[in-house]
């Protein structure tokens, strides 16, 4: 196919259907609650038995940090040694960035984080804090150049290495474009609310970030008609109108969502109609 047959064929592929998922950081749910989901995201560490979920078609990744290392993981004094890590992420206190362009950090991401979670039942990856490269070199492009394509080379290198695991890469619209065909699911964190660390409260977004983000994650699902998108919004589970309305929203939008507390530490069900 040639350029413009083949953006016509992406137009013309529907999106894959919409899914429900459920994002859950700790080991204290039962493995019955996570049954009614199809994509499920785990801590690597603690969680529930996730069997049942498999052998009922579930896909289940398991959390890897690229952007940033957590001083509770087992890896953190060897990369601390490296000298490969700056700044304490100042909302998340115990979690450092760290130097995507570092050939160690690669090698241990690929060689060692990834496959220890396929060998231990995980379907595939959810990637997190890949924004947070980006960012550093915003804010210090001389110091931090590089760490944005460094940051896409490193999802391209788990897909190539990987081929048959799933995917999901959090947020990181500065090389979602890049990374958009190595990919199984995008997902858009904040995307309609956001959580304030500030105030500790839930809140809206401009609506200029909500469009922005809005138009990255359709504009990667154009660029890979097979890619799912999913949402993550935060908000006071109790005020029920509200948390339906986030739904239906990010349905309208094409996605499927998911409402929670910003410590992922419970399951939130959607609310009944």
């Amino acid at each position: 196919l040639g350029a413009a047959a083949a953006t016509s064929a992406a137009a013309q592929t529907p999106p894959p259907p919409q899914v429900p998922w459920v994002v859950y950081y700790s080991d204290k749910a039962p493995e019955e609650a996570l049954l009614p989901y199809r994509v499920v995201v785990l801590d690597s560490k603690y969680h529930p038995p996730f069997q049942r979920l498999k052998e009922r078609g579930a896909v289940v990744l398991g959390y890897i940090s690229l952007g940033e290392v957590e001083k509770h993981r087992p890896w953190f004094d060897e990369v601390k040694s490296w000298g490969i890590l700056s700044e304490e992420n100042p909302n998340w206190p115990g979690s450092y960035y760290v130097d995507v362009r570092d050939k160690r950090w690669v090698k241990l991401v690929v060689e060692k984080l990834a496959p220890d979670l396929l060998r231990r039942g995980f379907d595939g990856f959810f990637l997190d804090t890949l924004d947070n490269p980006p960012h550093l070199e915003r804010t210090d492009p001389k110091r931090w150049a590089g760490m944005t394509k460094a940051s896409a080379r490193l999802v391209k290198a788990l897909r190539h290495n990987w081929p048959s695991a799933r995917i999901m890469l959090n947020r990181a619209y500065e090389i979602l474009p890049e990374a958009a065909t190595s990919l199984d699911y995008a997902l858009g964190e904040s995307v309609y609310t956001t959580w304030n660390f500030t105030l500790e409260r839930a809140e809206l977004q401009p609506e200029e970030n909500y469009r922005f983000q809005v138009n990255a994650l359709k504009d990667a699902q154009r660029r890979n008609p097979a890619l799912s998108v999913m949402t993550l919004d935060y908000w006071d589970l109790t005020d029920v109108k509200k948390v339906r309305e986030i739904y239906a929203l990010q349905r309208a939008n094409g996605f499927s969502p998911y409402v929670s507390v910003v410590t992922l530490d419970r399951i939130a069900p959607e609310p009944d109609p």
